[in-house]
């Protein structure tokens, strides 16, 4: 490397006058903030327990602007970090050291849908749900469906690989990106993939697709677009014990069907999403499932049958199927305003993002009800369960240093855990700066120093998203970073 990560992170305790001169003359005073007030809406993401405000955040909107701010941070050496919508949990858009952010959020049109080709272009600004509602009446869609959908932006579900409920029949990000325009680090622009099912070579696109920003920022999307099924049958299941449920889980799964979607709710989720949406959950039950099929109309209610009988030899005391577009619509309303509805049970949540082989969802389950007991932290869950993804979502007030530390203890030893159960640290979050300790515990030392050479490949001089992802020599957590930033707001 030319420039180092802790280089990076001392270089940019602020940016020249001449530095912010040239930005101005490429983004106007309507395409830039670097008032201090404003630039602590950009402080952190949805991971709220490490906060840092960069220097200036740009908003361009063409690719050709991102070219321009990208040239002008190589030639003053400062760093740069893109930002979707902020929806992110593993502090993937933290200006660390920081910079420029560079926000995409008015990159947001949809460039064309083919449908005969089934594939549409979007700009990375582009909310997912706004994919969904453009291509409503076509008979396609774009397949993942992050819980978060109504807000996240294609290109952050591009820079995370994200997944969603729907993903475990249609697979996450990288089975629906056929191709990608990116800027990397040096200003040049490159296109990965493109509109066919398979172009020759490395997958590239594949590479780009999860690298959460560290290796350049992505302009332009092109993705597949699924047709929609020809029906669907929504069930939810009730159960007195989670235990009960996720067994049922591993069951539905072995009886050789795979639902479009199987997630798992425990009492805690149930008593947040029934205050704010209504729907008639039962409060006293521990946990529910909410399975769909989907498919031809000839096999659905096989398969709805099926999940019913399975569901009911497992426990559950009550198995109920949506009779209407509406109460569907309710219930998927219900699953995916989960986080939000959080608010009614605690002033801050730390959400995690492990996956368990589906077969050990029994344990996990309880040894994080274990680990909420003996941190004296309340825990409440929301698994995308049909693919051991776990949610567990930690309860906590910021303003107290003592409840955040528990709650980091917790999480690290849940992410321990499921390594300890074969799985891993993150199904769809990432790493961001938030697991970045934890990665030696999954990777030996000749692992991390393949990714650092793949990293270093794309983005030599270090300046794009730095300290992200992968430990750095000598430092292997946040504590390290931040501690070199006296000036940061910060829950710790």
């Amino acid at each position: 490397m030319t420039t180092t990560d802790h280089d990076v992170s001392r270089s940019a305790a602020g940016v020249g006058a001449a530095f912010l001169t040239r930005l101005e003359s490429i983004f106007g005073e309507h395409g830039l903030i670097r008032q201090p007030e404003e630039l602590l809406v950009y402080e952190c993401d949805g991971y709220v327990i490490e906060k840092n405000v960069p220097d200036v955040v740009v908003f361009p909107e063409s690719t050709e602007q991102v070219v321009k701010v990208v040239n002008l941070c190589a030639e003053f050496q400062v760093p740069f970090v893109p930002r979707g919508a902020g929806t992110s949990l593993a502090g993937g858009c933290l200006p660390v050291g920081g910079g420029v952010m560079i926000s995409l959020t008015r990159m947001k049109r949809i460039l064309e849908v083919n449908l005969r080709d089934r594939y549409a272009v979007v700009e990375p600004g582009v909310v997912n749900l706004h994919l969904t509602q453009h291509l409503k009446g076509t008979g396609y869609h774009y397949a993942p469906d992050p819980s978060s959908q109504g807000a996240c932006t294609i290109g952050g579900n591009f820079a995370t690989n994200s997944g969603g409920p729907h993903t475990l029949k249609y697979g996450v990000t990288v089975n629906h990106v056929l191709g990608a325009e990116v800027v990397l680090p040096d200003g040049s622009v490159v296109q990965l993939g493109g509109a066919v099912e398979d172009t020759p070579g490395y997958d590239l696109t594949g590479l780009f697709v999860g690298s959460e920003g560290t290796f350049g920022v992505c302009t332009r999307v092109t993705v597949r677009l699924t047709r929609d099924p020809a029906a669907c049958r929504t069930l939810l299941a009730v159960f007195n014990s989670v235990r009960e449920a996720t067994q049922s889980i591993s069951q539905i799964i072995g009886a050789g069907i795979v639902p479009a979607a199987l997630e798992m709710m425990d009492q805690g989720i149930i008593e947040a999403v029934e205050a704010a949406f209504h729907f008639g959950f039962p409060l006293d039950a521990a946990a529910v499932l909410l399975i769909e099929v989907d498919g031809l109309e000839v096999a659905v209610d096989d398969e709805a049958r099926q999940i019913i009988a399975i569901c009911q030899a497992g426990g559950a005391r009550e198995v109920r199927q949506a009779n209407s577009p509406r109460e569907r619509q309710l219930l998927w309303k219900c699953r995916k305003q989960a986080f939000g509805a959080i608010g009614r049970l605690s002033p801050s949540y730390c959400t995690q993002d492990g996956v368990v082989p589906r077969t050990k969802l029994p344990e996990i389950q309880e040894f994080i009800t274990a680990v909420g007991q003996r941190h004296a932290i309340r825990i409440v869950n929301v698994f995308h369960a049909g693919d051991g993804n776990i949610h567990p979502i930690l309860l906590f007030d910021e303003r107290d240093s003592d409840q955040v530390r528990r709650v980091l203890e917790a999480s690290e030893e849940i992410l321990l855990k499921c390594i300890e159960l074969g799985g891993s640290v993150t199904g769809e979050h990432g790493i961001g700066v938030e697991k970045i300790s934890l990665m030696h515990r999954l990777f030996d030392a000749h692992d991390l120093d393949v990714m650092r050479s793949v990293r270093q490949a794309f983005n030599p001089g270090g300046l794009c998203s730095p300290m992200k992802m992968l430990p750095t020599a000598g430092a292997c957590g946040m504590e390290h970073v931040m501690q070199k930033r006296p000036g940061r707001r910060a829950a710790l």
